[in-house]
């Protein structure tokens, strides 16, 4: 594991739209082409920022993100794939996108996405961690065992209320009780995993992850721990509970 610590948001920002310019640089020169899998959420917001204003080969780089609610019309405020679209799909034209389809036929959507994600392996994963140490939405206690690309999963309320504190949301009844959400597993097979974890109201989902003893389902994002090229860029504030200098 690689740590960065950023005294503000935009700093970590820009240095994490950096890595992750340069890894898809990378991935092209060796491959040709590069498949990245981004997260969504306000503490994405630095980074896409910084990283839709470079001056990359976008045609020739395909996206997939992470997850979706079910149920959530792509017009509401709080679709992801209308996030992306406004953030990323329409400021920097990749050369082909794969939006998580939360609405329809849930299983044929899995199925076709699954189709489309396993016909070469994600070269660049980035990786948010939720304020109750989810990775994409594989709330605690995740589900370790399937390998499949995506499941279903019921939100917990910790998670539903951090989409009400980042104003996706007027109210915890309005928020949708499952999402289709990549699994562990898949996101594990990335080549590459750069998380950017901004904000306090991350510093404890942070701090258990750094420290515990070996991962756990309970806290799923100690499992990018496990992987053999992470990244994790933080500012000042989600890095309160920690000592940078035992991770350098």
């Amino acid at each position: 594991m690689k740590l960065y610590v950023d005294p503000t948001p935009r700093a970590m920002g820009v240095r994490a739209a950096e890595e992750v310019a340069r890894r898809i640089r990378e991935a092209i020169e060796e491959r040709g082409g590069c498949r990245i899998l981004l997260s969504t959420g306000a503490s994405q917001f630095p980074m896409f920022d910084a990283l839709t204003k470079m001056d990359l080969p976008w045609e020739k780089v395909t996206m997939f993100h992470l997850d979706e609610y079910v149920g959530l019309p792509v017009t509401h405020p709080a679709s992801f794939r209308k996030y992306l679209t406004e953030r990323f799909i329409d400021k920097v034209h990749p050369g082909a996108y794969h939006l998580v389809n939360g609405e329809g036929d849930i299983k044929a959507n899995i199925a076709a996405l699954t189709e489309e994600l396993r016909k070469a392996p994600i070269d660049v994963g980035v990786i948010g961690i939720g304020e109750n140490g989810h990775i994409a939405f594989n709330d605690p206690p995740a589900n370790l065992e399937t390998r499949d690309a995506y499941i279903v999963v019921n939100l917990d309320e910790r998670c539903r209320m951090q989409q009400v504190g980042e104003g996706w949301f007027a109210g915890l009844d309005d928020v949708p009780k499952q999402a289709i959400s990549m699994t562990v597993w898949q996101i594990l097979q990335c080549r590459v995993i750069l998380s950017v974890v901004p904000d306090e109201r991350k510093a404890e989902a942070v701090r258990k992850t750094l420290e515990a003893a070996e991962p756990t389902a309970m806290v799923p994002a100690t499992f990018l721990s496990t992987h053999k090229d992470w990244t994790l860029f933080l500012d000042a504030d989600s890095a309160s509970q920690i000592d940078p200098a035992q991770y350098a």
